[in-house]
């Protein structure tokens, strides 16, 4: 069809009435019977360890903690499975624009469930994350955990690793 000949008023008017016509087809599954319904989407809960992204404006450590004050205090709780001890590391703090509160070690091989305590007793729920390193190699730990933990920004806390 040449383009001086189209009209959009006829296509507008075609896509309304195969609309129409297909809006009364129900899906079919096999041999004509009408298809399983799809299972309901349900809400996953918040997750404890997982945050979003800190605003591109963001300067201070406050602005940069994107966790909600039930995400701390959940990860502030005792932990309710099993937990293995890991070990010990040295942990820096990691890339403050990495939302949530993780650790990135190399006393894990796969991502886990975990928890962190320092020595005074506090103890936060984290992400562990392999980071890569040679064992014995230090590690990384989000910005909302280290201030959950009650440490300074730029220390470099020993930290107990546990495993849920």
């Amino acid at each position: 069809m040449a383009l001086h000949m189209f009209r959009p008023g006829m296509a507008t008017a075609g896509m309304v009435i195969a609309g129409l016509a297909l809006a009364g087809c129900g899906p079919l599954g096999i041999g004509g019977r009408p298809a399983a319904a799809p299972a309901p989407v349900l809400a996953a809960p918040e997750a404890v360890t997982v945050a979003p992204l800190p605003k591109p404006t963001a300067r201070a450590p406050e602005e940069y903690d994107t966790t909600t004050p039930a995400q701390r205090a959940a990860a502030a709780a005792a932990p309710v499975a099993a937990e293995t001890r890991l070990g010990t590391t040295i942990a820096s703090l990691g890339d403050p624009t990495d939302p949530g509160f993780w650790l990135k070690t190399p006393l894990v091989s796969a991502p886990a469930k975990g928890r962190v305590a320092v020595g005074g007793g506090a103890s936060a729920q984290v992400d562990l994350l392999p980071s890569g390193g040679a064992p014995g190699s230090g590690s990384q730990i989000s910005l909302p955990a280290l201030r959950l933990l009650g440490v300074a920004l730029t220390d470099l806390p020993e930290l107990t690793v546990y495993r849920q």
